[in-house]
């Protein structure tokens, strides 16, 4: 299908269009393609605003699979978007975790597990390998291991697994808005000012900041202790 043809479709048939891409990612909400999600992906692809050949999860298979939907001629994929891989999971580090909680809201498909200033441990049969945690970790404390040996793309990965990372990402997202709406409705406890009336109104200090500082510098004061 030219990009001509599929940014002149119908609503209907470029949204049926979007959702079967969708249907042939990998799922793993990486945003390497340089979208938020892989639908958001999908939708570009299917509008002809992006290339069939930013998905580096899925590969050069990947790659044939989106020609093979949109009529587009294969192409190598892209080497600004990455390169395809071996499958890896997310591993913790718990002597350094600092029970920050960034990575779990980082992560995507709610595969990491752990408390306010407890340690984390990642659920590797819930990780996708996104890489998301990593640049959210303040401590470096976590690591990507190789969990697919030599094989790479969707010889590493599978439909069974894409549907449940769908799926938990699904659920993910529909967490977080309700969370967000009960936090719009919910009343203020009994006897609480109003903000704007509060003596510390304009206080600009962060408390979650001010946490992870006080983490970090248990984190260093710790490195130095274990040399």
């Amino acid at each position: 299908m030219a990009l001509a043809q599929a940014s002149s479709l119908p609503a209907a048939a470029l949204q049926a269009l979007a959702e079967r891409i969708d249907a042939a990612l990998p799922q793993t909400q990486c945003t390497r393609c340089g979208y938020p999600d892989c639908a958001a992906y999908a939708h570009a692809v299917a509008s002809g605003e992006a290339g069939i050949n930013q998905c580096p999860p899925g590969g050069a298979q990947g790659v044939a699979r989106l020609a093979a939907i949109t009529g587009r001629p294969e192409l190598p994929l892209s080497a600004a978007h990455g390169q395809e891989t071996p499958r890896a999971v997310a591993v913790i580090d718990e002597n350094w975790c600092i029970g920050c909680t960034l990575c779990i809201k980082a992560c995507p498909t709610d595969a990491i597990l752990g408390l306010n200033k407890r340690m984390h441990t990642v659920i590797a049969p819930h990780c996708t390998g996104c890489e998301l945690c990593l640049p959210a970790c303040p401590v470096d404390c976590i690591r990507m291991e190789n969990a697919s040996g030599q094989a790479t793309g969707w010889a590493a990965w599978s439909a069974p697994q894409a549907e449940q990372a769908r799926t938990r990402y699904r659920a993910r997202r529909e967490r977080l808005e309700r969370e967000e709406q009960q936090a719009l409705v919910a009343p203020p406890a009994a006897g609480a000012m109003p903000r704007a009336d509060r003596p510390d109104a304009k206080a600009p200090a962060d408390p979650k900041h001010a946490a992870i500082a006080a983490a970090l510098a248990r984190a260093r004061a710790q490195r130095a202790v274990h040399g």
